[in-house]
């Protein structure tokens, strides 16, 4: 069911949406200085609706709220682990923006043959403890972006991304969302349109400037990477390149840094990165692609032969 109402502080959320859910909903929100995210769960069909942040004056707080009967185990589950997620992550130490992806964010679950099996929020698909637990993986891309040149856009993560913080990385890299037009899967559609999208959102790259059609699916690989103790990726990954000279403005949120590379100066930043020069990381996907895949494929775009290379039934496993 979709539920809509006016909500001007927390408290009032409480109020208003505590009567108006059936004995088989959840509904859960957390709130900030300036906003209130509200996230509605029915724990019969699985689904979960989200309204849009409502702006609020209230004070700094974050408050979890469950109205749970139902008796099936698995729905019961789900919505607890909801809730818990959305206590956990109303943390002061995270970034509000970054916050709110994490539970706007519906990240498509597929198994290690890429066969989608259902979906997850950001928050849990990010979670080492879920990922370890529940063997989550989830569906991702990341893009190889070249200019006429045959230079690779190279971007640092922001200082408040909740995974790999301040790592250098390949010009974006994010995940198809649980949504029709990313669901696609012929001639990988979905993640393309996905790679359109966040290419906007990361680095202000207009989608004019990198049209759908533009993007080649050279590979996909499997792979595991712990960022701390508690966070870490689990990803089924779609490598898409593309050679296009762009207008770029980065957004802050996402991007700290941005720069062209040729492939003399990647050897560069990765002998320093090994050396630990400078304080300088790098992605654990982007040091897989480049070490398995980057300079021979590099060639091949130079040559305007990448095609004869791109392979798309093999799933790379990845260490």
């Amino acid at each position: 069911m979709l539920v809509f109402a006016a909500v001007k502080t927390p408290i009032q959320a409480t109020t208003a949406f505590a009567s108006r859910f059936s004995s088989s909903s959840a509904f859960s929100f957390f709130s900030s200085s300036r906003s209130v995210s509200l996230s509605i769960y029915n724990t019969t069909s699985n689904n979960i609706y989200r309204t849009n942040t409502i702006s609020a004056s209230a004070a700094a707080l974050s408050c979890v709220s469950t109205h749970i009967r139902s008796s099936h185990s698995h729905s019961s589950s789900i919505a607890a682990s909801a809730g818990t997620a959305m206590a956990d992550v109303a943390d002061s130490t995270m970034d509000a923006v970054q916050r709110r992806l994490m539970f706007d964010d519906e990240c498509i679950l597929v198994d290690e043959n890429d066969h989608v099996v259902g979906h997850e929020n950001k928050y849990n698909c990010h979670l080492m403890e879920k990922i370890e637990s529940e063997n989550l993986l989830h569906r991702a891309f990341t893009v190889f972006l070249f200019n006429s040149k045959y230079e690779l856009l190279l971007q640092q993560r922001s200082a408040t991304k909740v995974t790999f913080p301040l790592v250098w990385t390949n010009t974006c890299c994010s995940h198809p969302l649980y949504r029709e037009s990313e669901l696609i899967e012929e001639n990988a559609l979905g993640a393309r349109n996905a790679a359109q999208r966040k290419l906007l959102d990361e680095l202000g790259i207009p989608a004019e400037d990198v049209p759908v059609d533009q993007f080649l699916p050279v590979g996909r690989m499997l792979y595991k990477a712990p960022s701390d103790g508690k966070w870490g990726e689990h990803e089924l990954d779609y490598l898409l390149f593309i050679v296009r000279d762009v207008k770029v403005n980065p957004n802050p949120d996402e991007v700290a840094d941005i720069k062209y590379v040729n492939k003399d100066q990647l050897k560069e930043l990765l002998r320093k990165a090994d050396a630990g020069e400078e304080g300088l990381k790098l992605s654990p996907w982007f040091r897989l692609v480049v070490d398995n895949f980057l300079y021979k494929w590099w060639d091949h775009v130079e040559k305007g032969t990448l095609g004869e290379v791109a392979d798309m039934k093999t799933i790379h496993k990845l260490t």
